[in-house]
């Protein structure tokens, strides 16, 4: 059992997952992922705060089980209703069959859409408050689309503690500690850039809203539903998710995603490289969307200011890996972004024309034309191809520079 005592009220109920290798079916696990759960324990009430998975279920009772010894859990407050948090619900009722589900309206209404549990719960509106006993009151605050509709966040007030769902988690699992006073943090952090940049990425907006209602609000430990316990970094932590919610850039790098049949197209990409190096630009992350996981290549797009998009044309259309990478770019709404485009064709000059579409969609203006190559690259080819990296190298120099200024 993994359970650990976050403060005299507050319990560790949560669960590592080192098997399943995709998340959500899709994102890579290479350090697997947690499923926090908490058991907070009041002087006439307890509350699960979130679940697990449904196949650890089993194991997060156990640990209530050990915690509360006699008593029993009166309450099962849902912040988020994704099955990797909420797939245990009929297994803890089954265990503790007295057990309120609290949540708002539409958290109850998924509860009876995924599992047919429609009794013995309790709806909560923004700003309700529940007591567990003197000196343990929790407060709920909606936080719609963070990421899903139904989210939201339970604040246990006497110890400013902040039980966020799924915002400001992470990829990867705990290894041992729990609280980021007890572990190195500093490999969480590509961690959570890149749960961010897959998972939450297109509900920027809403992010923002969401930390806005906590502007003023004293928070000593932010309790997430994936990775550690935040005390001692939460500035940095909130920081980051404020940052990446605005689409804003964490550094003045450049990334750089290509595809290639032939090699044509990837030499063309090897020259911006070249000259973006040559002009300065010391951060630049370079892929072959054919290999690479798209969640990566999402990580870095959400990381680097510049980007370079390569591709040829294929089936009159956009060779597919880039265009996925596109799309998944258009679907989270990135912008801030200074972008170069490569594109080429044997006889029908499409990949141009689908990447200019999909920035215009961004509303996105290159830093420069497209570079369009036929057939193989010559000179002139490579020479344009220079050009606009040096077009690229300029618009982030200047930017870096008016960093500077303003921070001055």
């Amino acid at each position: 059992m993994t359970t650990a005592q976050i403060s005299p009220a507050i319990h560790y109920i949560g669960v590592n997952d080192r098997t399943t290798t995709r998340f959500e079916g899709l994102w890579p696990l290479p350090y697997g992922v947690s499923y926090n759960s908490y058991l907070v324990t009041g002087s006439e009430k307890i509350a699960i705060i979130d679940g697990v998975e449904v196949s650890h279920a089993l194991r997060q009772i156990d640990s209530i089980k050990e915690i509360a010894g006699d008593r029993t859990p009166d309450y099962l407050i849902i912040n988020h209703m994704e099955p990797d948090h909420s797939g245990a619900i009929r297994v803890l009722r089954q265990a503790f069959p007295n057990l309120v589900i609290v949540g708002n309206a539409q958290t109850l209404a998924m509860v009876h859409g995924y599992y047919g549990i429609d009794t013995d719960t309790l709806t909560v509106k923004d700003g309700d408050t529940l007591s567990l006993g003197d000196g343990c009151t929790l407060r709920f605050t909606l936080t719609p689309m963070v990421h899903w509709p139904e989210t939201m966040m339970t604040y246990l007030e006497e110890e400013h503690t902040l039980f966020g769902g799924d915002a400001f988690g992470c990829f990867g699992a705990l290894n041992g500690a729990v609280t980021d006073e007890e572990m190195n943090t500093d490999r969480y952090f590509p961690e959570m850039v890149r749960y961010y940049s897959n998972i939450v990425g297109k509900y920027g907006m809403f992010v923002q809203k969401a930390l806005r209602k906590f502007d003023g609000v004293e928070i000593s430990t932010v309790c997430s539903t994936h990775g550690p316990v935040w005390r001692k970094r939460i500035a940095e932590v909130v920081s980051l998710y404020d940052k990446l919610s605005r689409y804003e850039p964490l550094d003045n790098g450049v990334t750089i995603v290509y595809g290639s049949m032939y090699g044509n197209t990837e030499q063309m990409a090897e020259a911006a490289a070249r000259e973006l190096a040559a002009q300065g630009i010391k951060e630049i992350a370079m892929f072959n969307a054919s290999v690479t996981n798209l969640s990566y290549l999402l990580t870095e797009l959400f990381t680097h200011r510049g980007l370079v998009v390569a591709a040829p044309t294929y089936s009159d259309t956009l060779f597919p890996p880039v265009a996925t990478f596109l799309e998944a770019m258009a679907t989270r709404g990135v912008k801030n972004r200074e972008v170069m485009i490569i594109g080429s064709h044997t006889w029908s000059q499409q990949a141009t024309k689908r990447m200019a579409a999909t920035l215009e969609a961004c509303k996105i203006a290159a830093v420069a034309e497209p570079v369009s190559l036929k057939h193989a690259p010559d000179s002139s080819d490579f020479e344009n191809c220079r050009e606009a990296a040096r077009a690229l190298a300029s618009a982030l120099h200047t930017i870096a520079q008016e960093g500077l200024t303003n921070d001055n």
